[in-house]
């Protein structure tokens, strides 16, 4: 018996035989040719017949995992219109006159380096989607196909790495678990296998050896057991028929009250990124949204979002909502979340830089036109608006009077506004600190507390190295939060959580007991967050 430890992607457990997936190598020789044209021109038709087979990807990924996740192949699509990786191969074959597949292999080693070497871990996570849209492109030069095929019975798989095409090939019926040795908490596979609710691990030091042998993937705990005594598996096999059982008892819970023990409700929202997500909250009965995170469409496109184009995603989710409320927060560009055609300066600290309001307050043509799209989309539904990233009251003072302006522009313009809370995140120490004195120009707080814990701490939350330090439970953020609770309801306004913390069901019973209004967290979690409401006092 071994047990091996790894970073836990998605809880659960999963108990099979052990297939290691090995990767069909494309063999690269660097030979020299002499018709540069030709050689381009094979490069650009590999190229097309890649874009084709992204988008076949994107319709099979829609249909498993939804819009927002299968948006991945969309962007492997966009990054093989590259400029700069397109011209990286054209210049490698013209100059050093050598065949494609030497240049693209190259060209997606290059790129692959600049992103693994940068700090912020969602970057590096992308170095395997330029290896995945790299590889792809050299299998068709090569005449080979991607074979992800895992065989008749379901398997835990291990491998060294997978990357997002290879996850969602794979038939999710015969995939019990994955374990890689590499990868990351912020890579596009590890956020589908959060989706498909596969039980996976990363940074697992792996061996060819398993191959066949019964595994265990402790979801939980971080642990993978390989051929388990008969002991250890009895145990395994409990904690799974538990863990199920446990599963079914929460989907008794779809259409009960959040409410406590001692008759007191809570409202339940969900958090989503994209409307495609809207599937996820419905299945989960989440009462609202609670956190839009209107970003993600300025994230996905190639340009500045248009009025319409936003109206349309923020009409589609109200609707479908049927008058349950929903809070959109305005977009919270900057830090880990770049997009090129904003033009953002490259800075030593983004977390603390230009982003989110900050952007909005100095770029007023970006924001009033979110704003007037959300506006309008308030019109069809309980529509609420947020703003990221507060840390004085004058901010907020100027942010309403911007929003005066739209909403008598739009209305001068005879369209129909709906009526429309308008609420700020607290997520800096400086809101956190000034709450009693915001609370009196808002209708609601919500609360950050990704951010918030980072800020109070002073510990960067995507650092690995500072794991040990990072405490959420620190009671100094619990203190701030309380602090926060208490202002907005001298005040007369509600108080929610939307980050994490809202979904770590050991501290329900305080948030409850602080008096918090509402929790919002992932869809995936509404139940068992209800679950822990309906037991508290």
């Amino acid at each position: 018996m071994e047990t091996k430890i790894g970073k836990k992607i998605f809880s659960g457990i999963a108990i099979g035989k052990i297939q290691f997936y090995k990767k069909s190598e494309n063999v690269i020789a660097r030979t020299k040719i002499s018709d540069v044209g030709e050689e381009i021109n094979r490069y650009e038709d590999a190229k097309k017949t890649a874009i084709e087979q992204l988008n076949d990807l994107y319709e099979k990924a829609v249909a498993e995992v939804g819009e927002a996740n299968a948006d991945i192949f969309s962007v492997h699509a966009m990054m093989l219109e590259d400029d700069d990786y397109n011209e990286s191969v054209h210049n490698i074959i013209s100059t050093q006159q050598v065949n494609a597949e030497y240049a693209a292999a190259k060209t997606g080693d290059n790129f692959a380096e600049i992103f693994s070497n940068m700090n912020d871990d969602y970057f590096k996570a992308r170095a395997i989607d330029i290896k995945d849209i790299t590889n792809r492109v050299i299998s068709i030069l090569c005449g080979n196909a991607q074979d992800n095929e895992i065989g008749d019975d379901p398997v835990i798989l291990v491998a060294d790495d997978l990357t997002p095409s290879e996850t969602v090939q794979m038939d999710k019926s015969k995939l019990l678990a994955f374990v890689t040795k590499y990868g990351s908490a912020n890579s596009h596979t590890a956020i589908l296998a959060r989706t498909m609710g596969i039980p996976a691990l990363i940074g697992v030091d792996i061996d060819e050896e398993w191959n066949g042998k019964i595994g265990v993937v402790d979801g939980y705990e971080g642990q993978f057991v390989v051929d388990p005594d008969i002991t250890v598996l009895e145990q395994f096999f409990k904690r799974k028929a538990a863990d199920d059982e446990q599963k079914k008892l929460l989907q008794n819970l779809k259409g009960k009250e959040n409410i406590t023990k001692s008759g007191r409700k809570i409202n339940l929202f969900a958090n989503i990124g994209n409307p495609g997500d809207l599937v996820s909250v419905m299945e989960n009965d989440a009462g609202g949204i609670g956190l839009f995170r209107s970003e993600f469409l300025y994230l996905e496109s190639d340009h500045y979002p248009t009025e319409e184009e936003q109206f349309q995603a923020y009409k589609k989710v109200v609707e479908t909502m049927g008058g349950r409320n929903v809070i959109i927060r305005t977009l919270d560009i900057g830090a880990d979340k770049q997009v090129d055609y904003f033009k953002l300066d490259k800075e030593e600290n983004p977390a603390l830089g230009y982003r989110a309001i900050r952007i909005c307050l100095t770029r007023p043509e970006i924001f009033k036109t979110q704003l007037r799209a959300l506006f309008r989309a308030s019109a069809y539904g309980n529509l609420a608006i947020m703003y990221p990233m507060i840390i004085s009251v004058d901010e907020v003072v100027k942010i309403k009077e911007i929003s005066k302006q739209v909403k008598d522009e739009l209305t001068k313009e005879g369209i129909k506004i709906g009526n429309v809370e308008e609420g700020i995140m607290i997520e800096t120490p400086a809101a956190a600190l000034m709450s009693d004195e915001l609370a009196k120009h808002v209708d609601f707080f919500s609360i950050g507390t990704n951010d918030l814990t980072q800020y109070t701490l002073a510990i960067d939350r995507q650092n690995a190295k500072l794991d040990c330090f990072y405490d959420a439970h620190h009671p100094a953020l619990l203190r701030a939060i309380k602090m926060i609770i208490e202002n907005a309801h001298k005040a007369g306004i509600w108080a929610g959580i939307c980050g994490e913390l809202g979904a770590d069901t050991s501290l329900t019973q305080s948030f409850i007991d602080m008096g918090i209004d509402e929790l919002s967290v992932s869809p995936g979690c509404i139940l068992t967050v209800r679950k822990a409401i309906r037991e508290a006092e």
